[in-house]
């Protein structure tokens, strides 16, 4: 089955609501669709062209817009790459299910490929938050051929998500209805970004996806990785236990590192984004550095 918005009102008010958020994307950009064997793939790069790659994954429903806040200091010497995931709403159109976590791999690997086509890199370094970040480790965990390093921000796939991930859910659209000047004071995080972004995601509610599940990674699947791979976790999170993941994976692969932020929520992005920018620029510059 594939991904599709109820009816096309719905469809269109997203469009409608996704197109003027871009206007807040601070950058010039281009805008690539990269052929998969699950449809084409909206792409939107920017920054250098000759500049190490980095490949953004939003969060589910986020769309590539979330980055909109990064984008200008992470594109000043890395060419940025954000997507549109298959199967989701937004840019991408879904042509075929997207029926395993192979699946899910097999899409990224191919996002991978049309990033790095002609541009004299052979590598990408890959950032995602929530369901991103699990995306960038699914395939990190089976090869990293083309990837030279990961960062994943409360990355699913350290827990199951149960009601507490509903229940915060529910207390992080309340604080987005706030004026900003009470969000200010309650809340973390710039509130304009959390103002800008509310509309896109309760039209994209209006979206049916027939996505796999994200399944637990196993400690087998983990120690594979063979890249710089930066783990980020909220202090606060509802879909893992962060000093129950620090401990577990502090001797688990060299070259894994997990970071706890304090006072923080599965919105770590969100509350936090200029660290979310840092470790992200951090992870590449060594990256690259050790290579």
């Amino acid at each position: 089955m594939l991904g599709e918005f109820v009816d096309k009102k719905a469809e269109e008010r997203f469009f409608a609501t996704y197109d003027a958020i871009l206007r807040k994307w601070p950058l010039p950009a281009e805008e690539l669709d990269i052929a998969t064997r699950f449809g084409p793939t909206r792409v939107r790069s920017c920054g250098p062209d000759d500049g190490p790659p980095i490949v953004l994954l939003s969060g589910g429903m986020g769309t590539s817009l979330s980055w909109y806040p990064h984008i200008a200091e992470l594109a000043a010497r890395h060419r940025i790459h954000a997507v549109d995931s298959i199967g989701e709403p937004g840019r991408s159109i879904q042509t075929a299910p997207i029926e395993s976590t192979e699946d899910c791999a097999d899409w990224l690997t191919e996002i991978v490929d049309g990033v790095l086509a002609g541009t004299g890199h052979e590598k990408v370094h890959l950032a995602g938050v929530s369901r991103g970040g699990w995306l960038a480790l699914n395939l990190a965990t089976r090869t990293t051929d083309r990837i030279a390093g990961v960062v994943a921000i409360e990355a699913a796939g350290f827990g199951v998500i149960d009601r507490s991930f509903i229940w915060w859910s529910f207390r992080e659209i309340f604080l987005w209805f706030l004026p900003k000047w009470v969000l200010r004071l309650v809340a973390s995080g710039d509130p304009d970004v959390r103002h800008t972004v509310r509309p896109l995601l309760f039209a994209a509610l209006k979206y049916k996806q027939h996505l796999p599940e994200m399944h637990l990674f196993g400690d087998d699947e983990l120690s594979r990785i063979d890249v710089p791979t930066r783990i980020i976790v909220a202090e606060r999170s509802v879909i893992l236990r962060a000093r129950e993941v620090a401990a577990r994976l502090g001797s688990l692969n060299p070259h894994i590192e997990v970071e706890v932020v304090p006072k923080t929520t599965h919105g770590l992005s969100l509350e936090k984004p200029e660290l979310v920018t840092a470790r992200i620029l951090e992870a590449a510059h060594h990256a690259d550095a050790a290579s």
